[in-house]
């Protein structure tokens, strides 16, 4: 705490702003308890059916590889085939997630599971995320002991499951059942927001996958 104390007191000292200035805290105050609403592109808005045909489609273009399961006890059966595909071991990382760890994983006899947070050590891991944006393929991951951050990063291969019901049109929406979910004032440690596997490009614009996180992202949606 002392650390977050000195560089709360550097960015105050540097916008000459008092820790008792009460418009400040009013302000603070009035937009916490009524978070402003960005731009809604309309691309989004559409009925559920299609907004999971064009979060596929968006997903896809950012190099993303999507699968269909219709349900939990699919999983297992579904995460061995991707790692057979990939001539991958059959070994993956889940963190305490109900939804994963309830999954029958015994079923595929030769398919190791490991729980908790990668030492970064693992090729593959398998999360959960909160839910998905249709406009632009991107799945929404909460951190905390159910779901480690340290899966989204990482391994190079991250399987990723989302519940078709949870795709949302646009990022707002994803915010306003977040705070639904856990109250207007509790929020996860961090919540990442990934679209397709890592890349970075230089200035003779060479695309380089896995530059800072997986360089493959497979997504399972369920139902």
């Amino acid at each position: 705490m002392q650390g977050r104390t000195a560089i709360l007191l550097k960015i105050r000292s540097a916008l000459k702003a008092s820790p008792h200035d009460s418009e400040r805290q009013s302000v603070a105050s009035a937009r916490l308890a009524t978070p402003p609403v960005g731009i809604i592109p309309a691309r989004g808005q559409l009925p559920l059916d299609e907004r999971v045909a064009l979060f596929c489609r968006m997903a896809e273009t950012y190099s993303a590889s999507v699968g269909r399961i219709s349900s939990l006890d699919a999983l297992p059966a579904a995460v061995s085939t991707y790692l057979k595909s990939r001539n991958l071991p059959a070994s993956v990382r889940i963190g305490a997630d109900p939804r994963l760890t309830s999954a029958p994983w015994s079923e595929e006899g030769t398919l190791e599971v490991r729980h908790g947070a990668s030492h970064g050590h693992d090729l593959t891991a398998v999360s959960h995320a909160f839910g998905g944006i249709a406009e632009s393929g991107t799945l929404a991951l909460l951190s905390g002991p159910d779901n480690p951050v340290t899966l989204t990063f990482l391994p190079e291969h991250h399987i990723v499951v989302v519940n078709a019901s949870d795709i949302a049109g646009d990022m707002e929406t994803i915010w306003a059942r977040l705070r639904q979910a856990n109250g207007r004032n509790v929020m996860p440690r961090t919540v990442n927001f990934v679209t397709g596997p890592s890349r970075s490009g230089d200035i003779e614009q060479t695309l380089l996958l896995g530059a800072h996180g997986p360089r493959a992202l497979h997504i399972l949606l369920v139902g």
